[in-house]
């Protein structure tokens, strides 16, 4: 029996990791894809490769799209600091149309592989409040990418999966850990160092230990 193939985002973190072992446990051959937009640091691209063959994608790419060429975040501009503190409203570590530019790049590739389903990890509960991991993003996504492809014209319907959106990083880690994942592969900080070990003060630190805290599952997470 031949099964479905999906494209997963992997981008090193917990829920990127999460969303492709539900991807796999729904029966789907994962092709994982993984973005270089000019992100700070090269410790989360390390922790997507690891992720991606624990997992058993079929194929892990990593694609170059240069957002640091833009700039506007705290992720790509190294002149802009990271908050290291509760901040309110949209935070500065919010990539300028990130999501959209990594599922475009996404569903083109699903398009050359006939694939109709793509998986990404983005939650609306504990998160930092970015526009592109509403559910309403999901939706709208969705009804571009079935009128701006060769695939949605003729039938071939692509149906975003965001299985994590509206879960609590405590269900993703409970979820997550009954599904096998090792999360102290994952790099989830947004200044972690070249050797991958987190801050514990970003908010990305904040939600993910509190996480952990709230699953009552031991943090694997390496900090400095």
């Amino acid at each position: 029996m031949s099964h479905p193939t999906a494209i997963a985002l992997v981008s090193g973190g917990l829920d990127s990791a999460t969303a492709l072992a539900i991807a796999r446990t729904q029966g789907f051959v994962c092709h994982a894809l993984s973005v270089d937009y000019g992100q700070r640091h090269e410790a989360e691209l390390a922790a997507a490769a690891r992720v991606a063959a624990a997992l058993g994608a079929r194929e892990h790419r990593v694609m170059r799209v240069d957002l640091a060429g833009i700039g506007g975040s705290a992720l790509t501009d190294s002149s802009i600091a990271v908050p290291e503190a509760f901040t309110t409203g949209i935070p500065v570590t919010y990539v300028p149309a990130r999501n959209t530019v990594l599922l475009s790049l996404a569903l083109a590739w699903a398009e050359v592989l006939g694939a109709q389903d793509i998986f990404i990890g983005v939650t609306a509960v504990d998160y930092s409040g970015y526009p592109d991991c509403r559910p309403e993003f999901i939706e709208a996504f969705t009804h571009l990418a079935n009128l701006a492809t060769k695939a949605g014209v003729e039938g071939k319907h692509c149906r975003i999966r965001a299985p994590l959106i509206a879960w609590s990083k405590e269900r993703i880690v409970r979820e997550g850990v009954a599904l096998g994942v090792d999360y102290g592969m994952t790099v989830s900080c947004y200044q972690a160092d070249g050797e991958g070990r987190a801050c514990g003060k970003c908010d990305a630190c904040r939600l993910r230990r509190a996480g952990f805290e709230a699953a009552g599952v031991p943090d694997p997470t390496r900090y400095r």
